[in-house]
């Protein structure tokens, strides 16, 4: 079998890997897959995992002002699952890298020069308690909406990691509507800090499934990922789906949608809203939101500052080798 696969040409191995698609099979790291299925999984995974390591960082922030002991211990199991989450997505797409000479280390330093993109909401300021709760509900939310899509991903490592982390993003989001819970039956200042943030998240929530499909004239990479089975639905799908599931909440739980359009229009089928400032989310994604500088220094510097423990598991390793 083997020699046959290899005696095949680079149109019929695709062909063949089609038909696997097609077929709903799930392909292994070791798998023979095409150049551009190889660097869509790369770019998704990447910016995925980089994605769960800067967003524990503005949660981050509220371990030491947690109100309570109980939520501060809940807020740091999940600042620490984030980061593993991260570590997990590393792992998945160092094996794809690694055909191409490639490892975390490639990833983390396209991080830091701003190459590699992570999610917008995790450029924003998380100044109040309101915030940390807003973040866990509705962020890990669009999360849990976003990542479930690709559980049944044609990719095999990438869908068995997210069986996990969308088990313990159902926890966060659990977590989150605790805090506004709390905050929506408190005191009329609670009130008012738990609306304020939600104002303040609303257009960061929309951009956080990206552009649709006319904003994103020219980009291919929702179109390739449908393809190829990486992911089944588009970000206007996502958002929508998104809609039917937290609108309803937000409302029933006495908060305001600060946005007057938006409604259910049962003819078409969807939610009409306004659109966010897409310029905006351009400038944010490439590293110029509210704390995009502050957080990458902030990563930057804890990995300088740990290199030592790398350098030290390297050594070791060599050691052991031999």
């Amino acid at each position: 079998m083997l020699e046959m696969a290899q005696s095949l040409t680079e149109e019929e191995k695709y062909h063949r890997f089609m038909e696997r698609i097609e077929a709903g099979e799930r392909i292994e790291a070791d798998d023979w897959m095409p150049d551009d299925y190889r660097e869509a999984l790369i770019r998704l995974i990447s910016m995925h995992a980089v994605s769960e390591i800067m967003g524990a960082l503005p949660e981050k922030e509220w371990v030491p002002k947690a109100p309570t002991l109980h939520r501060k211990l809940a807020i740091m199991a999940k600042v620490q699952d984030e980061m593993g989450h991260g570590q997990l997505l590393l792992r998945v797409a160092e094996d794809l890298m690694k055909p191409l000479g490639r490892n975390r280390e490639d990833i983390l330093k396209d991080l830091f020069s701003g190459k590699l993109k992570f999610h917008n909401v995790f450029h924003m300021k998380a100044p109040t308690w309101g915030d940390a709760g807003i973040i866990a509900w509705l962020v890990d939310g669009a999360a849990i909406i976003t990542q479930s899509m690709s559980l049944n991903s044609s990719y095999g490592p990438y869908a068995r990691a997210l069986q996990r982390i969308c088990a313990e993003e159902v926890f966060h989001a659990q977590h989150g509507e605790s805090i506004i819970l709390a905050l929506t039956e408190g005191t009329e200042e609670q009130k008012k800090m738990i609306q304020t943030s939600l104002t303040e998240w609303w257009p960061a929530l929309l951009m956080f499934f990206g552009p649709r499909s006319k904003e994103n004239v020219g980009k291919s990479h929702v179109n390739k990922n449908i393809k190829y089975k990486i992911r089944t639905k588009t970000n206007e799908d996502l958002r929508q789906e998104f809609f039917n599931k937290y609108v309803p909440r937000i409302q029933s739980i006495g908060l305001k949608i600060p946005d007057e359009t938006i409604h259910f229009n049962e003819e078409k089928g969807e939610w009409i809203y306004e659109q966010p400032d897409w310029d905006e989310f351009k400038k944010i994604v490439t590293g110029h939101g509210p704390m995009s500088k502050e957080r990458l220094e902030l990563r930057t510097t804890s990995y300088e500052n740990t290199a030592w423990v790398r350098d030290a598991l390297a050594n070791r390793n060599v050691k052991e080798a031999y």
